[in-house]
């Protein structure tokens, strides 16, 4: 069909934010259209920049300021013929009339549209404690905050606190590690990235204490200090912490007040939108942060802060204003990110525990600690995956993956299967990339849907690490591993009998067990769901450990250390 300018299309479309959603929406528009008027105001100087790449600016791994403004007026009017005014703050909105009300340096103006988007992004939210206005204490949300931080960083600063452990917080973190400083992480949740299970947050606690970092969890900051030449972060529990600068993180909230006071309809203060990106006033849509999101897999409605999303939300939303016969609808986001955090990657894809009981889903887990490549080409290393399926089809529900490699590869399949609505029996026949130094034969995306598929049909019965206090007092635990791992920590009272072992001595299980339920456990779950066959076809009530003693250890934290019993190894003389 040949493009053709329609008189029926908007002339004047004023799109409020740049960044990621605004930005895809003004650029998509201009492709779709060279005769429209498209004008983008943004509030702050930079209509255009890397949000992720902050912190990477702080630490000094990134180390021009430059590199983080993706585009600049002149190159967005040089390039698509783009009215972009930064400077800009939209302070009223008059929807019967069509415009826009904005603040400037030269005063007030009203700027009318024929089609508005809305990308005002979200505020970091900055709790209300005493001395939270310090000038030590700062947000990283815009390029001016990561200069300012880095300013403070080459300035002198040497001890540093950061209030939250979410994504941003340990990114943050980690840059202020790197330049040396002695950084502590203060976190209201039990644990760093609140979104990660507790099992695989486990791994990112040990890591942080590697990097040095004080991690603090389950406390809230009181209230902040100011002194002459540092502030003091006084925590809930009565602790002080001093700090040359502290960072907040503790969350954002939709920057919407203008347009929700103007009869735009929201929602817990995000803009709710229709699968097209409309709002319930006509001729106005939203994209971004601080729209209103549906989860694909729980139905729960909250805000999606990721860029990916917004991106595709802007370039669908420009579709339905001047192609709106064409215009796909904006999917559900399945909520995939990342996080670097020292040497590990974490990343999370789907929906996790917390969230599918709150909606009310049914759902088994897996856990897999399954190599990123061939475990005989040097460098092997374990990528440890927990994933949640529907216990009747199998139907993939989330996953998350924390590792040294090859995180990042696993987790975007997995978000793809989710998707495609594939079950976890399909994942078997996934034809992935395989050689030596970058995967396995069998991948470990591969490797869950065989365990999967077992589980499903009943061919492998799990137990969790949350069910060790009832198996301990209920069942005999078969512990199958090696001796030499059995004495670096075992479960008190576990019978030990190693795999290769078990069929010749399997009338001692039966013996031990009389007549309890026997639960397997070894390293990672491969040798006990072997062993599991064998005990079950004994007639014996059988269980193997989701994810072995790999999992257990990091479900148990630092309680590890008290309940597993160690034994020396006796030297010949």
């Amino acid at each position: 069909m040949p493009d053709r300018v329609d008189a029926t299309q908007p002339k004047t479309i004023v799109v409020v934010g740049g960044v990621a959603g605004g930005m895809s929406c003004a650029a998509r528009a201009r492709r779709l259209d060279e005769s429209a008027n498209i004008i983008v105001l943004e509030r702050g100087e930079h209509v255009s920049f890397a949000n992720c790449g902050l912190p990477y600016f702080v630490g000094g791994e990134i180390e021009d300021p430059a590199a983080l403004l993706v585009q600049t007026p002149a190159s967005l009017h040089a390039a698509l013929a783009l009215d972009v005014r930064p400077g800009h703050d939209v302070v009223g909105l008059d929807a019967s009339k069509k415009t826009v009300t904005v603040h400037t340096a030269e005063g007030e103006q009203n700027i009318g549209f024929d089609a508005l988007v809305l990308s005002p992004g979200a505020a970091a939210f900055v709790p209300p404690l005493p001395g939270i206005d310090s000038p030590r204490v700062r947000t990283l949300r815009t390029v001016n905050d990561a200069t300012d931080l880095r300013d403070m960083v080459t300035g002198g600063a040497r001890r540093a606190v950061v209030l939250g452990a979410g994504f941003i917080g340990i990114e943050a973190a980690e840059a202020l590690a790197a330049q040396n400083l002695e950084v502590t992480v203060v976190e209201l949740a039990p644990q760093p990235l609140p979104p990660m299970e507790p099992e695989l947050a486990w791994l990112i606690t040990e890591e942080l204490r590697q990097l040095g970092i004080d991690l603090r969890v389950g406390v809230a900051a009181a209230s902040i200090e100011p002194g002459v030449d540092s502030d003091t972060v006084v925590l809930a529990d009565g602790s002080r912490v001093d700090a040359d600068l502290v960072v907040v993180s503790v969350g954002v909230r939709p920057d919407t007040e203008v347009f929700e006071q103007a009869g735009v309809a929201c929602e817990r203060g995000a803009i709710i939108v229709d699968s097209h990106g409309r709002t319930n006033v006509p001729g106005i849509w939203a994209v971004g942060d601080a729209t209103l999101s549906v989860d694909s897999v729980t139905g729960a409605r909250r805000p999606v802060a990721l860029a990916g999303p917004a991106n595709r939300a802007g370039r669908l939303v420009a579709d339905d204003i001047l192609r709106p016969d064409l215009a796909r609808e904006i999917p559900q986001p399945v909520g995939t990110a990342i996080v670097r955090v020292g040497s590990l990657a974490a990343a999370l894809t789907g929906a996790n525990r917390r969230a599918l009981v709150d909606a009310g889903v049914e759902f088994r887990t897996l856990h897999l600690h399954a190599n990123q490549h061939a475990g005989y080409f040097p460098g092997a290393t374990q990528v440890h995956l927990v994933v949640h399926i529907a216990p009747e089809d199998g139907l993939i529900l989330g996953a998350q993956a924390v590792g040294l490699e090859g995180v990042d590869k696993r987790i975007d399949v997995l978000a793809t299967a989710i998707r495609a609505g594939m079950t976890v029996d399909e994942l078997i026949d996934l034809d992935l990339a395989y050689s030596p130094p970058y995967g396995q034969a069998k991948d470990a995306v591969n490797l869950t849907g065989m365990v999967g598929e077992n589980v499903l049909n009943g061919t492998l019965k799990l137990w969790y690490a949350d069910d060790l206090d009832e198996v301990l007092n209920t069942s005999l635990v078969l512990d199958v591993r090696r001796p030499d791992e059995w004495v670096k920590g075992h479960l008190p009272g576990a019978l030990h009998i190693p795999h290769t072992e078990l069929r010749e001595r399997i009338d001692e299980v039966r013996e031990q067990a009389a007549g309890r339920p026997v639960r397997v456990m070894c390293a990672s779950g491969v040798r006990s769901a072997i062993a599991h066959r064998v005990v079950t076809q004994a007639g014996m009530d059988s269980a193997s450990l989701s994810g072995g003693i790999l999992t257990l250890h990091a479900a148990l934290g630092d309680r590890a250390n008290e309940l597993l019993e160690t034994e020396s190894v006796l030297q010949p003389v």
